[in-house]
């Protein structure tokens, strides 16, 4: 099983690059040139990295943590270099997941025309939703109506009008079975809370979150992904809540309480090769560079 090994604070790195891999298939007509795209679960960071000189007594601590890692085998935790603080203001340390849609089973008509997303009357799956939430869909037969929709207007407790991912809902009637639920698998949008009713501030576009593997503080991150669009602010009950637009999609389902740091957000990664390396000068300055990608 792998450990989870600590890297060294200081000091930061002098030089980054930073990759979001996506495994996406696509094929061109050679008679159309029109091409159609096929997205894969795969998606993950890359990164490469070099520390500034470094005296022996400095350097050792480096060589210590890479060996420590065993080339691909054990873990470290690791965020942006360029993006350790976030731009926005929220200023506790955790989220909190609130799934508040989910239903599992449930008839859903969808309009092209006006973009709303309609149960039957008896029903309220969107009773506890609010402003800027995002949704996940399933079970329709149209590709287009599956998928993540921001929620742009409530007009009741079984209607709601969407912002789709997919660029616009395709008209479709009386398609039972289908699933409404928040932060789903492949969701590419996080419904959440603040961790207390104090806490307050804002989540804006281009700051990281970390989500953890459970709802206890402290808990190791299971996936990194970056804000791509100021989250929505709504106040329910005293507490902040957020709608949080993100990339990449979400790896695995988050249940409710579901921690996500926003403080000091990291991810967790291994080392891409076998070989660990540095180079050294007469002086003892030494250079060290690596590369790792996201666990996963």
């Amino acid at each position: 099983m792998a450990k989870i090994v600590t890297m060294p604070s200081t000091p930061n790195f002098i030089r980054s690059n930073f990759v979001l891999r996506r495994a996406v298939g696509s094929i061109a007509s050679p008679y159309t040139g029109k091409v159609r795209t096929q997205e894969y679960d795969g998606v993950f960071w890359e990164s490469t990295v070099s520390l500034p000189p470094m005296r022996r007594d400095v350097a050792k601590n480096w060589q210590s943590f890479l060996l420590e890692l065993n080339g691909p085998v054990n873990h470290f935790k690791f965020a942006d270099p360029d993006a350790l603080t976030n731009l926005g203001t929220y200023n506790a340390d955790d989220l909190k997941a609130k799934n508040r849609v989910n239903e599992t089973s449930i008839e859903l008509d969808f309009s092209a025309t006006t973009q709303t997303i309609t149960a039957p009357s008896n029903t309220t799956p969107f009773s506890n939703a609010v402003v800027g939430d995002f949704i996940v869909v399933t079970g329709s037969a149209n590709p287009e109506n599956n998928g993540t929709h921001k929620i742009t207007t409530i007009t009741n407790a079984y209607t709601v009008v969407v912002e789709s991912e997919s660029g616009g809902l395709v008209t479709e009637a009386d398609k039972t079975g289908c699933k409404i639920q928040s932060n789903r698998k492949g969701a590419t949008g996080l419904n959440l809370a603040s961790s207390t009713n104090s806490a307050t501030g804002t989540i804006l576009k281009g700051d990281y979150l970390q989500i953890t593997s459970s709802s206890t503080t402290g808990a190791n991150p299971v996936q990194y992904v970056m804000v791509t669009q100021d989250a929505t602010l709504n106040v329910i009950s005293g507490a902040d809540t957020y709608g949080v637009k993100i990339q990449p999609k979400l790896r695995t389902a988050i249940t409710a309480n579901h921690l996500i740091r926003f403080a000091t957000p990291k991810g967790l990664f291994r080392l891409t090769s076998n070989d660990i390396d540095w180079d050294a000068d007469n002086i003892s300055n030494y250079g060290i560079s690596f590369s790792c990608i996201e666990v996963v």
